[in-house]
């Protein structure tokens, strides 16, 4: 690890270094000074005298193993059917791992009743118009529209061609008295009570 560390750690500042000297690196803010060659090759000398961490670990076995994977997170629900033991009509007995034991000892048995087992399993049921999975950064809601559009821009790739089914969704949507666009944005508002003028609103 010690040698994939230091190969790691000159590749990196080899390639740091040539995008300095071609004028790709802007410095702002507290790291202004960095934009003296003398401030940045000190830097640098301070950054090859220390010894830096790489994790690295086996890659997935291909597509299917990544899916596999996420699928674990993304699709698991509050309990599987494996862990269910017994019902006997008004108690449920299932399977649950205590992490603070060790070994066969962690796997124990637990059983309550119906209401209270179907309390907790609703615990993770989510309320409506959420979602399990939370997209951030290129692809989040708000901005996913403009920013797939500039990555095409940027790699060259033309738009795809829509379907007869999206153009007349696209030509309907502003005509749905229910499709509101945030002027800050752009995403889909949703109305959750009309009330009139000078009225006191539910919510």
């Amino acid at each position: 690890m010690q040698v994939l560390s230091r190969l790691f750690r000159r590749l990196f500042l080899e390639r740091l270094t040539a995008a300095y000297q071609a004028g790709r690196l802007q410095f702002f803010a507290d790291q202004t000074a960095l934009a003296e060659p003398a401030a940045f090759k000190a830097h640098l000398a301070t950054l090859r005298k220390i010894e830096w961490v790489v994790y690295a670990k086996r890659p997935f076995a291909g597509p299917d193993a990544v899916l596999a994977y996420l699928s674990r997170y993304t699709h698991r629900i509050a309990i599987a059917n494996s862990r269910l033991v017994a019902f006997d009509g008004e108690r449920v007995t299932f399977k649950w791992k205590d992490y603070r034991a060790k070994g066969e000892a962690r796997y124990k048995l637990m059983t309550l009743d119906v209401d209270e087992f179907i309390r907790r399993f609703l615990i993770h049921v989510l309320p409506g118009r959420f979602h399990r999975i939370c997209h951030y950064g290129l692809f989040a809601n708000a901005n996913r529209a403009n920013n797939i559009a500039l990555a095409r821009q940027l790699l060259g790739v033309p738009d795809p061609t829509p379907s007869s089914g999206e153009r007349d969704g696209a030509e309907n949507r502003h005509e749905d008295p229910e499709w509101n666009a945030c002027p800050c944005c752009g995403g889909r508002m949703i109305i959750i009570e009309t009330f009139e003028p000078g009225s006191q609103p539910r919510q």
